[in-house]
């Protein structure tokens, strides 16, 4: 979700303590829950053979004046028609990052809009954007290269392949909504969480890699619950329901071995272990400063990331326009507060199966359940989202398949 600047100022970090009240300030923006975004993110592939490997110079011809930076570093980078920024993740996948809009509907017009028009100029280029949550063709190779990558790529070796799968392969939705009021914040923040795995279940659409059946639902889950639990795990968590998300978040973060250590140099790779904590303590030869901190929880994914904003970022890439419908669901979950405590009652039983959701989807008949009767609840608020007609017809209809889907699995 493309977000207004405002003027930093980088302070050094002595002490914990002003870590923690930076991360509150900058993680966790409150008010009346307002604005939704959506981050749409497709693998790509020739449109004659999609097992063909897409190189980078092939997408910076098709992007043309909307490359980012990362492909060409004379690139303008100019947003989409209505607002969207373009990435390019290591792999070659293609994201679109929505301005944040003040309804459900005027996001997904302008989105659909923007989505056009950069299936456009990758059809000119004979390119197409992909349907599932992780390359169903082609084994992981990297595409675009940075000292970031890099260093993310040594990283993650260190514990095995899952990492390069990630970063080359795999392809997410992602669901952008306000924090909320103060006194909403908790249960927001647990709503968006407990939700998750049902959701991963209905919504998951990556069974299929590199040309052969993965034995998961979602290969793409798979891949982030293969990566160090340290910087992708839940921060909330159901053995301590009612910790405060700030603290819950501060403690995760400064806990969170470093990623990358930017300097002028090619090679940012850190010293194996070395927490953002330790680095607040004197392990690097400098201390760190607030931007450093910044960057640094930047470097952590997990399936609920507060950027000022809710980052909800555990769905698989959805085909076509099925995007729309788990934008619908998880909005009309969150939009009242009677709604999102149902929700939580819904999926209190089944908040932590985050591997079996990603393992079995909607054939775990407990996650298959908690999926039906939340896609309940998601139709009942439905029209509150005051979607235009044919769209709230098709995404009714939409929600209603999956939920039929859903109830075959727990039978």
């Amino acid at each position: 979700m493309v977000t207004s600047p405002e003027l930093k100022r980088t302070t050094v970090l002595g002490e914990k303590a002003a870590a923690a009240a930076h991360l509150g300030r900058i993680c966790f923006k409150t008010g009346p829950p307002v604005l939704t975004g959506v981050e749409l993110e497709w693998t790509v592939h020739d449109a004659a053979d999609p097992a063909r490997p897409v190189d980078r110079e092939r997408l910076r011809a098709a992007l043309g004046r909307h490359s980012p930076v990362t492909l060409d570093d004379t690139s303008p980078a100019q947003p989409l028609r209505h607002g969207s920024s373009v990435t390019v993740e290591p792999g070659g996948q293609v994201e679109v990052s929505t301005a944040p809009r003040p309804s459900v509907a005027a996001l997904i017009l302008a989105t659909e809009a923007d989505v056009a028009e950069l299936s456009a100029l990758l059809a000119r280029a004979g390119l197409v954007l992909g349907r599932s949550g992780i390359d169903p063709w082609r084994v992981p190779q990297p595409v675009v290269e940075t000292s970031r990558y890099r260093a993310m790529r040594c990283v993650f070796d260190r514990r095995g392949p899952a990492g390069r799968t990630m970063m080359y392969s795999t392809a997410g939705l992602q669901v952008c909504l306000d924090a909320g009021e103060p006194a909403e914040l908790a249960a927001r923040w647990a709503t968006a969480h407990m939700v998750g795995p049902p959701l991963v279940a209905a919504f998951a659409t990556a069974d299929r890699h590199a040309g052969r059946r993965t034995g998961w639902a979602s290969a793409r889950m798979a891949a982030w619950l293969g990566i160090d639990p340290a910087r992708t795990r839940p921060v909330w968590s159901p053995r301590r329901p009612d910790e405060d998300p700030v603290a819950a978040w501060t403690e995760y973060a400064l806990a969170a071995p470093l990623l990358c250590l930017r300097h002028d140099g090619p090679d940012w790779t850190p010293p194996p272990g070395i927490t953002f904590a330790d680095w607040i303590d004197g392990a690097l030869p400098r201390p760190p400063t607030t931007d450093d901190l910044e960057y640094h929880v930047s470097t952590l994914f997990p399936p609920v990331r507060p950027r000022g904003y809710l980052e909800v970022r555990y769905l698989d890439a959805q085909p076509g326009p099925g995007w729309i419908l788990p934008l619908a669901v998880l909005t009309g979950l969150l939009d009242r507060a009677d709604t999102a405590r149902s929700a939580r009652a819904i999926a209190a039983p089944v908040a932590d199966r985050w591997h079996a959701a990603a393992r079995y989807g909607l054939a775990d008949p407990p996650l298959a359940a908690a999926a039906a009767a939340l896609l309940d609840l998601a139709l009942e608020a439905l029209p509150r989202l005051d979607l235009p007609a044919g769209t709230h017809d098709e995404t009714s209809r939409g929600i209603r398949r999956r939920r039929a889907a859903a109830e075959r699995g727990h039978r």
